[in-house]
């Protein structure tokens, strides 16, 4: 037996982005992620359920190959305002990084993508809207987790290996 997909109804877009919402604070990203491709399949520039698919696919990071991080990122780029194609690519480097961490990445890779997210939210912060500290806050935790102990003693293995590098003879 074949199996097809049914469209939801442009009536029910608002009570499907109430469902997606609650299932990703449910922690089921997967049932989110379903229901943003239902109404995306009816309105495929809606800007509320690209956002949370995006969200969605950051939230089922692991540090794999596996991760969407490559589809996250054109999702995250069909935002038609530029502080939110900022801001989400921020995030999308900041889930990356942790999800890295987690898996236990190497350490430097991880700093790179954490040094990313900090770039793309100091330029969402300058073309903010007034009111908004929403890319302050997430430059904030980014910056406390580098400020971790463990970053430290990572920032002097580097310093320390730039110092003994040298180019091939």
């Amino acid at each position: 037996m074949e199996y097809h997909l049914k469209r939801i109804s442009n009536a029910g877009i608002a009570e499907a982005i109430a469902k997606a919402e609650l299932y990703r604070s449910l922690n089921e990203p997967e049932e989110a992620e379903s229901i943003c491709r239902d109404i995306l399949a009816i309105e495929p520039d809606h800007q509320l359920a690209l956002r949370l698919l995006g969200l969605a696919l950051t939230d089922q990071f692991t540090g794999g190959g596996s991760d969407r991080y490559r589809e996250t990122e054109g999702i995250f780029e069909q935002l038609e305002d530029p502080y939110e194609q900022l801001y989400y690519a921020g995030i999308l480097c900041e889930r990356r990084a942790k999800a890295q961490l987690k898996a236990g990445s190497p350490r430097p890779s991880v700093l790179a993508l954490f040094e990313e997210a900090l770039r793309l939210f100091a330029e969402a912060e300058r073309i903010r809207p007034s009111g908004n500290d929403d890319a302050i806050l997430r430059w904030n935790r980014c910056v406390r987790l580098l400020q971790d102990p463990a970053w430290k003693e990572l920032e002097q293995e580097l310093v320390a290996f730039d110092a003994h590098d040298a180019p091939p003879r």
